[in-house]
C-alpha cells in the first residue's frame, strides 16, 4: 500500500466531505444558513451560488478531466476556507475550527496530489 495515496485520499475525502455537507446545508437548511450569513456579515444572495460552486469544485478535484479546473477548485476552496475561518473567528462563534480543518486537509491533499497522480514528474 502506498502511504502517499492513503494520506491523499484521507485528506481529500475529509475536505470534500465537509464541503459537500456544507453545500447540502445551504440547499436544505436555507433559513438557518441565511441567519449565519447575516450574522457573519455576508450577503445572502451568494448562498445558492456558493453551494453550487462547492459541488462543482468537488467534482473538479475528484475528476481527472482537467488539471486547470482542479487547480481553480483548490484555489476556490482555499479562499472559501480562509474567508470562513476569518469570519467565524471574528464572530467568536467557534465555527472557525471546521474551516481550519478544511484548510489543513486541503493543503495536504494539494501537496500529495502530484505524488499520487504522477503529475509534474
Amino acid at each position: 500500500m502506498n502511504i502517499n495515496k492513503v494520506i491523499y485520499w484521507i485528506a481529500t475525502a475529509t475536505f470534500c466531505g465537509i464541503m459537500f455537507f456544507s453545500a447540502m446545508m445551504y440547499f436544505t437548511k436555507y433559513e438557518m444558513v441565511k441567519g449565519f450569513f447575516i450574522a457573519l456579515g455576508y450577503p445572502i444572495y451568494i448562498i445558492y451560488p456558493l453551494a453550487t460552486a462547492k459541488i462543482l469544485g468537488i467534482f473538479a478535484v475528484l475528476s481527472k478531466k482537467s488539471q486547470l479546473l482542479k487547480e481553480w477548485a483548490y484555489a476556490g476552496f482555499m479562499f472559501d476556507g480562509i474567508l470562513a475561518a476569518t469570519a467565524h473567528f471574528y464572530a467568536k462563534d467557534g465555527g472557525y475550527l471546521m474551516a481550519l480543518i478544511v484548510i489543513v486537509t486541503l493543503i495536504i491533499s494539494r501537496i500529495f496530489e502530484p505524488k499520487v497522480t504522477n503529475l509534474y514528474t
